[in-house]
């Protein structure tokens, strides 16, 4: 891949002169930007660690899920 690179490169891009080289250098970093720009940004699930921890201050974690599991016996 990077030979026909070089390739395509020393054929038609090195030739140009200048500022034709500099257009194509322009449009090639335009359409990265676009194409960088549509990419869904991977994630880490990590990144939501300590997230909305304040939720639970001062909450009991054995009682919150004994009054679950009381509410799941009283449905019918």
């Amino acid at each position: 891949m990077a030979e026909h690179l070089e390739e395509v490169y020393e054929k038609y891009v090195k030739p140009l002169p200048a500022p034709e080289r500099l257009r194509l250098l322009e449009m090639t970093v335009h359409d990265l930007a676009l194409t960088a720009s549509h990419e869904p940004q991977k994630r880490s699930i990590l990144e939501l660690r300590g997230l909305g921890k304040e939720i639970w201050q001062g909450v009991d974690a054995q009682k919150y899920v004994d009054d679950l599991r009381e509410e799941w016996n009283h449905r019918p």
